[in-house]
This record gives C-alpha cells, structure tokens and sequence, in this order.
C-alpha cells in the first residue's frame, strides 16, 4: 500500500491519501483521543505522542499536531494509517455518522440560507476539501453567515482571508442581504 502526504495551508496540518475511499458518509472530526474511540483508525493515530487533531473526508485523512515535528510525526502516522487497512479493521465502530452541529436561522430567511448552502456546497466545500478541510453552515442571522471550519481549516493562519476575501465575497456577490462571514 502507497500512501501519499500532502501539505496543507496550515502548517499543523498534513493529509495522507492512503489510495482508498476513508468516509464515504461525510466529512468527520475527531478532536481528542476519547472523541476518537469510537473510530479504531482515529484512535491508532491519536496514539503518535503530538497528534492533537484527526479528520476524515471521502479519500483522505487530514492529521493536526502540536509543535513537534512532521519528521517525527509523519512515519508513525504512515505505520498507523497502514496497519489500519491491511488490518481490515472497520474505520467506524457503528455506521452512526457524527451529528452535525444545530443550524439556526429565521424562517423568513429560508430562501436565503438555501442559497448559501448551495453555494457552500458546490464552490468552497470541493475547494477547501482538496486542502484537507471542510466548511459547514451554522447559521445566518442579522446579515452574518456563521460557518464551522473543520480539518485543516481550524487553526489554519489563511482561514481568515479565505473567509474575508474568498467566502464572503462569494456569498456578498450573490447575496445582498449577507454582510459578514464568520467562524464559529
């Protein structure tokens, strides 16, 4: 099994492309070791002293760490993410996929919030995905889009432009009635 890396925007952030689909049922995010306990691959690489953040889109794995290294980091991840698949080992425990947050957002604004989830989905998900993240809306309220940056994307230093200068312009330009994007 070859697995490639690729850098990411965040520098914390590495993505592993084992060559295979990983999650086929969306996007999920693991945070801590406990978080992870319910997926056997998320657990083995929370396990490599310095991993403080696992994620998983459709083919890759995205991997955040603390301040030590990759050059001590990236083997052990590689051995993990390897022994995982030729172990033949489930990625999840259950099919139970992660709950998405609660979006908020008034009726009348429906139409609005529809759009930006389309927008959402088929122009800066595809993107960002292919830098090891992912963006999910939270809410739409007074003008403000709320999004949640996930993968790569939290903690990443260009995650504001990309917000300020990609997401918002974005949504600004076919959207009048959005005003500001924010994380949450």
């Amino acid at each position: 099994m070859f697995i490639q890396t690729e850098a990411t925007p965040n520098p914390a952030t590495l993505k592993f492309l084992p060559g295979k689909v990983v999650w086929a049922e969306g996007p999920l995010e693991f945070t801590t070791s406990d978080d992870a306990g319910r997926s056997p691959l998320a657990s083995a690489i929370f396990e490599v002293p310095g991993v403080t953040g696992v994620f998983f889109g459709y083919d890759f794995v995205t991997v955040t760490k603390d301040d030590t290294d990759w050059s001590r980091l990236k083997p052990a991840i590689l051995g993990a993410i390897m022994e995982h698949y030729t172990s033949g080992a489930p990625i999840m425990l259950s099919d139970e996929a992660e709950v998405a947050g609660e979006e908020e957002f008034e009726a009348a604004d429906a139409d609005t919030v529809a759009t930006i989830k389309e927008l959402l989905e088929t122009r800066v998900r595809p993107a960002v995905a292919q830098d090891g993240g992912d963006i999910t809306f939270r809410s739409f309220k007074d003008g403000i889009v709320y999004l949640h940056m996930r993968g790569a994307c939290a903690g990443c230093p260009s995650s504001t432009a990309t917000l300020r200068h990609g997401i918002q312009n974005l949504l600004k330009h076919f959207l009048p009635d959005v005003q500001e994007v924010r994380a949450i």
